[in-house]
């Protein structure tokens, strides 16, 4: 069969930047996705094995009416010794007078007190390092006061997840379902972001955690200088951190629906992007492979709908011998690969993970982060959003 390429080499060379970028996020979905979507629980403690005493540690600041509901599921957990760290801090509303009232109570209940901010310390990080300081016991598990664990087995499968080499074990953390396509384009990113972080854990490059739904043992917090080396930095107390601190052999991931901790979703659009800004603010100081890594999934992603549209309103790049009207046909057929490969890993993903509702608009919110994340990278280069 004869093929007759254009002179019009343009449309060509768009032609195969869309391939490469085919295959590029074929690969994401089968070999690095597929970890997730098709992961298989296996019991790591023993039956009849004690359980190691656990802190909670919870970091908080105007946040009286998360923590009435928080605390109350914190202290309801199904496990046997565990006390409840919580760093109030600088809090104007009636956190302090409820934490003191609390303690009063219940002796699980730790409350930290400051009453100032540290000029060198921005963010979370100095409370949070109070917190850990505070904590009588080596084994830490971290959530936030806007979450909810999703049953009162939370913290134990989170300790069941050690072994004599683990001393970090990452969640996920999605957003709560709510009403409204704002909510399922924050819950889709959510799933996402786990999948790119969860898959990496799992395939023993683990370069992020989040802090929601995360535990390390304080030795090792102490050993790495905590937050020392990215503490003018406000964000990064969960994902820096753990870039630094994780490896290979210490990390085990925490990823069945029923072990996640569900996180409270922003109130509007521009409250998200401005969190997403400061999220993607700190992946100028990851690794040189989660990096690569990211970048070569993000964009892909935007190549391959670019590429896409490009293609459909170009000449075609080539045309066979009977003419030119297969060619759309095959675009398209490539377009339709690469969407059934998602659709069907993320929804295995979903079952896993415990989303729902999130498939019948998957086209729709992949291709709204395809033009996002660009935006996001810039902004957080820029520093947009970071407090």
């Amino acid at each position: 069969m004869h093929i007759e390429f254009f002179y019009n080499q343009f449309s060509f060379i768009v032609l195969v930047c869309f391939i490469i970028a085919l295959l590029i996020q074929l690969f994401y979905h089968w070999g690095v996705f597929s970890k997730v979507a098709f992961f298989k629980s296996k019991p790591w403690q023993k039956e009849g094995t004690a359980l190691e005493p656990v802190s909670v540690v919870i970091c908080a600041r105007d946040a009286y009416e998360y923590l009435t509901e928080l605390i109350p599921a914190l202290l309801h957990q199904d496990y046997p010794d565990f006390e409840i760290v919580i760093v109030n801090d600088c809090s104007d509303d009636e956190t302090e007078e409820y934490l003191k009232d609390l303690a009063r109570k219940e002796p699980r209940i730790k409350p930290v007190q400051l009453k100032q901010h540290l000029n060198f310390f921005s963010g979370k990080k100095f409370p949070l390092s109070m917190g850990i300081k505070s904590a009588k016991n080596d084994l830490l598990v971290l959530t936030e006061c806007n979450c909810m664990p999703s049953n009162d087995l939370w913290l134990r499968s989170v300790v069941e997840c050690y072994n004599g080499k683990t001393e970090i074990v990452i969640g996920y953390s999605p957003y709560m379902q709510r009403k409204g396509s704002l909510n399922r384009l924050m819950r889709f990113d959510a799933l996402q972001q786990g999948l790119l972080y969860l898959s990496a854990a799992l395939k023993r490059h683990p370069y992020m955690g989040v802090g929601s739904n995360l535990s390390y043992r304080k030795e090792l917090f102490y050993r790495n200088k905590g937050f020392i080396s990215h503490y003018t930095t406000s964000v990064g107390d969960d994902d820096l951190f753990i870039g630094q601190a994780a490896n290979k052999k210490n990390t085990e991931v925490l990823i069945d629906a029923d072990d996640a901790i569900r996180t409270t979703p922003p109130r509007s659009f521009r409250l998200w992007m401005r969190q997403k800004s400061s999220r993607y603010s700190t992946i100028p100081k990851y690794s040189a492979r989660a990096r690569i890594s990211l970048s070569l999934f993000y964009l892909s992603q935007f190549v391959f709908y670019a590429a896409f549209v490009a293609l459909l309103c170009l000449k075609p790049a080539f045309s066979l011998s009977f003419g030119a009207v297969f060619y759309i046909p095959i675009l398209i057929f490539f377009f339709l690969l690469r969407f059934g490969t998602q659709l069907f890993v993320y929804h295995k993903a979903s079952r896993r993970l415990g989303e729902r509702g999130l498939l019948p608009g998957l086209l729709v919110y992949d291709l709204l982060f395809a033009l996002l994340s660009p935006l996001l990278r810039l902004m957080g280069r820029m520093n947009v959003g970071v407090e």
